[in-house]
């Protein structure tokens, strides 16, 4: 095995992880191919009611595997609530996936199809548990925000990201990142996919509400390229960029894929970017 036991790539690529962890075998596992057809509207779903304060941003990290952008979660001033869960969810992190290539970069795939890339926002139940540890081992511990990349015109919202990326080069960098509110990152539209899944790495916990936006965000060529110019060690000590993050899908095992769009009548509408940043729960 690697030297950190699992990688993307190789002889510890995902095909291997359950050897290490057996749960990766699990009935409840992530990403999943969202067949939309399949999909099933929900009445009693609703809006995601996002407030983020920008001054709760932290650093952003090289881990080896993907860059994140954490966030400090001591209080619930960056929350998540509704949407597809009751209770309040508190920011953690957001980190990206992409490929090594163009055309496929996204873990969630609809209808068979790939996106460039895929941004996750985390956050855990702070109601019910003290950390983000705890919640991590729960059902009802996560809810994790996707959004979908496709590539196409420059996107000026990533553009601070990307202008980051080389200050973080080599694994185990950090420097700070302060100042930032996710929901720049999200796309116009409200409407989403929830499923009942797990983390998409190790150690592949079954405790994630998925919130997939329907609609993606762009990004250009460029702009994802520099992803992949970032390093990892993980496989030797030799320094190899990471050209690729991203678990396959993973069997459906007879979960439903839930649908809430906005135009539904009688929905109340409560936009992420409408919410003020002085709102507090």
């Amino acid at each position: 095995m690697a030297k950190f036991g699992w990688e993307y790539e190789n002889k510890t690529g995902p095909e291997q992880w359950s050897r290490l962890y057996p749960i990766a075998n699990g009935n409840n596992q992530s990403p999943i191919d969202i067949k939309t057809r399949d999909t099933k509207h929900d009445p009693c779903l609703r809006p995601v009611c996002l407030c983020y304060d920008p001054a709760t941003a932290k650093e952003m990290i090289n881990d080896g595997y993907t860059v994140q952008i954490t966030f400090k979660d001591n209080d619930n001033l960056s929350v998540l609530k509704n949407g597809p869960v009751c209770d309040i969810y508190r920011l953690r992190e957001l980190h990206f996936h992409w490929g090594s290539i163009d055309d496929c970069g996204s873990e969630h795939r609809v209808d068979g199809v790939n996106y460039s890339g895929e941004l996750h926002i985390v956050h855990w139940n702070s109601e019910k548990y003290s950390s983000f540890t705890e919640a991590s081992l729960q059902a009802d511990g996560l809810v994790i925000l996707s959004v979908f990349m496709k590539v196409g015109q420059e996107n000026p919202n990533l553009r601070r990201i990307i202008e980051t990326l080389h200050a973080v080069k080599t694994k185990g960098k950090k420097v700070p990142f302060t100042n930032f509110n996710p929901t720049v990152l999200l796309p116009s539209s409200l409407d989403y996919w929830t499923y009942f899944g797990s983390l998409t790495s190790p150690p592949l916990y079954e405790s994630v509400t998925w919130i997939i936006y329907k609609m993606p965000i762009t990004i250009s060529s460029c702009q994802l390229a520099q992803f992949r110019c970032l390093l990892s060690n993980i496989a030797c000590e030799t320094e190899i960029p990471i050209e690729n993050n991203c678990r396959p899908p993973q069997p459906l095992k007879g979960r439903k894929v839930r649908s809430f769009t906005l135009d539904d009548p009688g929905t109340t509408v409560n936009s992420p970017r409408q919410v003020p940043n002085s709102a507090r729960y």
